[in-house]
């Protein structure tokens, strides 16, 4: 999927738009975030293209949001928009891990010891792996110190790598 080029103003995905919702120009929303302020009325969301969607009104619909966008109106214009991929800029919070900071990143124990690079996270029921370039998974909550995109220190139980 393509979409705004990565660089200082990087901006993340965090939905899509589905499918129109009515006959006046919502639309239905999925977010891939777990921030429902990503679609409070004054959000800023932007397209593959750079244009810019302004959310005017949203409301919860069986775990996906009905948005209306400042400027969309009529079942033909939400069609046109159907399965546009939505980004936002990061949001800044001390207190969680994001994604974007940690893909890319130097995995090293609490001795400094290289692990390997964080590839992705993987979703897991019991704490999501990140997963590094020589197949290794280390659950989050390993995780004791992040320097974004450069460094993530894992303080792990001897042997959870043995073999990778």
């Amino acid at each position: 999927m393509s979409g705004p080029e990565p660089g200082s103003d990087r901006l993340l995905v965090v939905g899509r738009i589905v499918k129109p919702h009515g006959l006046k120009g919502d639309v239905i929303v999925a977010l891939t975030t777990n921030r429902d302020e990503r679609v409070a009325p004054g959000s800023v969301l932007t397209g593959p293209d750079g244009g810019r969607y302004v959310v005017s009104r949203s409301s919860p619909h069986h775990g996906r949001f009905i948005v209306a966008f400042e400027g969309v109106s009529g079942i033909g214009a939400a069609d046109a928009l159907r399965e546009t991929p939505l980004f936002a800029p990061p949001i800044e919070d001390p207190d969680t891990l994001w994604v974007h900071e940690l893909v890319g990143a130097e995995a090293v124990d609490v001795t400094g010891r290289p692990l390997g690079t964080v590839e992705s996270v993987q979703a897991n029921p019991a704490s999501d792996l990140l997963v590094l370039d020589d197949g290794g998974l280390i659950p989050l909550r390993f995780v004791i110190e992040v320097e974004a995109s450069v460094r993530v220190v894992v303080d792990i139980p001897d042997g959870l790598l043995d073999g990778h």
